[in-house]
């Protein structure tokens, strides 16, 4: 393999750089020329109605935008689009140019499909064909603008996971490689590519390479059309013009490229194919970058040479937008301008596709683009599925995925063992030796309440699990890379194993010093109701993790949910003392059930066991303050108004009527067990239906 990759990292390296580009470069094209591409849009207008935020300002809204389809708009709408024309084509660079704010965003998340389509006035064409839906998220993708990758992976990883993910089951695994080794090269990423992604506390690659790290997860199927959110952003110079360089590359191998960039340097602006300034969701400039000087200089604006022109362009803008008439008669100019020159430039000619869309398709396909899509059959009769691999395949790449990552950092799970194994420790010394008296009975019932709330509490760690992972599943998922309920069921597969551990390591810690009873079998069934009891909190958390984006008001909700369940779970109040309107949280506490297996695991031994004998059944009461003689006559006092012979060694107080007393006879402890485990599998399936139901990843 060429290690073309080495030179290309170096921004500044000189000819050199330029000479192996181009050789890239005709290895791209050497199969022919590409297949022609338009991707045209005509008079998009999007408003929104402008409204509060969400609940105290806490919860993230979108304001309804379904007005966006009446003729006459109320006066509390807020136009982002506003009749915004124009056409990209493969080969060349579109970038849109705008201040903040001006809708360059959401523009191009118009023509990603980002936004609902009723919501939407105006229409998005390829080749002439309506553009939506499945179709258009098969053959393209979209690049946020954060770079959201997981930080342990290293960049060859992260391209092969993602390889593994969007390109189909009948390419091999060496062909899969070879085509990342290809990406990595053509990103220039290959001194790079055994280098960890990195976060803040952990070093890895740079700002440039990991911008180009985001790009290639995306484009590893090598799409047709291709969407960045400002890819240059929080780059410096050299790194962005890198970016710029790789994406015009890709723009020449076949796709359209279509990108906002808030101010170009002028090498930059150099490369870039069209232009689309907006102001206040309006076009104030349509055209190439070298019509910039002409366009300004006939408004009256002239650029001055040694001043760049994008630069110039944005500040005439912001001036402009700071007078009272707006940026309006620089967009009315615009269109005059263009449909004066429209016909002395050529290359404002719309282009009419000698192909149907879906014979361009198809023959792209065949030249090896969109490597997820079947190979199999003619021309006219290949078709890109809507996912590339079957569930399993999805599962077990996610699964290993998950597993690469979090076991490049122990420190995480330490603390999670180390914390349970300090709560261990100190219930376990709290608790040391406990007796078979009232007292004794007394503080197993706080140790157990104490012991399995705290099992709930452990996993709200996991709640910033996927409140990080949200926007790289967001990424992942809106364009078909896997099915939600594959991420569902990896997600459950990757937490379950540390949570034997942690289930174990409590157990081993609490139940002998404890003085708990019934040897190797109860032991086991301690271990497994925390088990399943971990499981459960788990589910739990994960599913609030879908409903509430935000983790300092996620830990709020937990705490406090948590804090009803131990309330309601019978051990401060009996379940025969709730009041009735009341009762029904008892039923839906999460620490009921473990609460409950656990007093019948150690109660529930049989009548064997005695828990206080003769006069102690006196302790706690006034008697109990009495000399023991007074106590022996009281107690036979008892045994004769009983008809029965009580002595010292009399057993009053027995396992079950501990039970009986507390209230726990409703349910036996292994259905407590059924009941806890399938409380955490219920809270997965609500989380799957939030990932169904409320992550769309789309404007409506």
């Amino acid at each position: 393999m060429s290690n073309s990759g080495h030179i290309a990292v170096d921004v500044v390296g000189g000819a050199n750089d330029e000479a192996e580009r181009e050789r890239e470069l005709e290895l791209l094209v050497s199969a022919g020329p590409p297949v022609p591409y338009t991707l045209s849009f005509t008079d998009l207008s999007y408003r929104v109605r402008q409204g509060r935020g969400g609940l105290m300002g806490c919860l993230p809204s979108r304001a309804s935008n379904r007005l966006a389809s009446m003729d006459a708009p109320p006066a509390n709408t807020k136009a982002l689009l506003d009749g915004i024309s124009g056409e990209a084509r493969e080969g060349e660079l579109f970038a849109v140019m705008g201040a903040s704010g001006s809708g360059k965003s959401t523009l191009v998340d118009a023509l990603a499909g980002r936004i609902a389509r009723d919501s939407l006035r105006g229409h998005v064409t390829l080749n002439g064909e309506p553009l939506h839906g499945s179709r258009l998220r098969a053959i393209s993708a979209y690049v946020m603008q954060d770079d959201l990758l997981y930080p342990m992976l290293t960049v060859r990883e992260t391209l092969l996971f993602a390889a593994e993910l969007r390109l189909s089951r009948a390419l091999s695994p060496s062909a899969k490689r070879e085509r990342v080794d290809r990406l990595i090269d053509q990103l220039g990423l290959s001194r790079a590519a055994d280098t960890i992604i990195g976060d803040e506390g952990h070093r890895g690659v740079s700002g440039g390479e990991r911008r180009r790290v985001s790009i290639g997860t995306d484009i590893i199927h090598d799409p047709i059309l291709l969407f960045l959110d400002e890819p240059t952003s929080g780059l410096d110079s050299a790194s962005a013009f890198m970016v710029v360089q790789v994406l015009r590359t890709i723009a020449r191998s076949g796709s359209v490229v279509v990108m906002t960039i808030h101010q170009p340097s002028a090498r930059i602006l150099g490369i870039l194919g069209r232009l689309l300034l907006l102001s206040r969701g309006r076009t104030v400039y349509a055209g190439t970058p070298a019509g910039l000087k002409p366009f300004f200089a006939e408004f009256g604006a002239p650029i001055p040479d040694n001043e760049n022109p994008a630069e110039f362009a944005l500040d005439t803008i912001r001036e402009r937008e700071a007078q009272p008439q707006g940026t309006g008669p620089l967009a009315d100019f615009n269109a005059r301008w263009q449909a004066t020159h429209k016909a002395m430039d050529g290359t404002n000619a719309k282009r009419v596709s000698p192909m149907t869309l879906e014979y361009a398709i198809a023959e792209s396909v065949a030249r090896g683009k969109l490597v997820a899509g079947s190979g199999t059959g003619t021309v006219s009769e290949l078709q890109v599925p809507t996912y590339a691999n079957p569930m399993a395949v999805e599962v077990w790449v996610l699964i290993k995925r998950a597993f690469t990552n979090t076991r490049r950092m122990p420190e995480l799970f330490g603390m999670r063992l180390g914390t349970i194994m300090v709560t261990g420790l100190i219930l376990a010394t709290i608790f040391l030796r406990l007796d078979d008296t009232p007292k004794g009975v007394q503080e197993r019932l706080g140790f157990f309440a104490m012991g399995m709330s705290t099992m709930f509490y452990v996993c709200a760690d996991a709640l910033p699990v996927f409140v990080q992972e949200r926007h790289i599943y967001l990424r992942e998922t809106a364009h078909n890379a896997y099915r939600r309920a594959s991420y569902v069921l990896a997600n459950a597969v990757v937490s379950f194993p540390p949570l034997v551990a942690l289930s174990v390591a409590f157990a081993v810690t609490t139940f002998f010093a404890v003085g708990l009873a019934g040897g190797a079998s109860s032991f086991l069934y301690f271990a497994l109701i925390i088990l399943a009891s971990l499981w459960a909190g788990s589910g739990f958390v994960t599913f609030l993790s879908a409903v509430v984006p935000h983790v300092m008001l996620g830990y709020t909700v937990v705490v406090a949910i948590l804090a009803y369940f131990l309330l309601f779970s019978g051990f401060f109040i009996n379940r025969d003392r709730i009041p009735a309107y009341w009762i029904w949280f008892h039923y839906i506490s999460l620490v009921k059930y473990p609460y409950q297996a656990v007093l019948q695991n150690e109660f529930g031994g049989g009548a064997t066991r005695c828990f206080a004998r003769g006069t102690q059944m006196f302790d706690g009461t006034p008697i109990g303050g009495m000399p023991e003689a007074m106590k022996m006559k009281v107690l036979g006092a008892i045994g004769n108004a009983l008809g029965t012979r009580m002595t010292s060694q009399t057993c009053v107080l027995t396992g079950a009527d501990v039970l009986a007393q507390q209230a726990v006879t409703d349910l036996g402890k292994w259905m407590c067990l059924l009941v806890t485990a399938g409380f955490g599998f219920f809270f997965r399936a609500l989380f799957y239906v939030v990932l169904l139901v409320g992550s769309k990843n789309k404007r409506k």
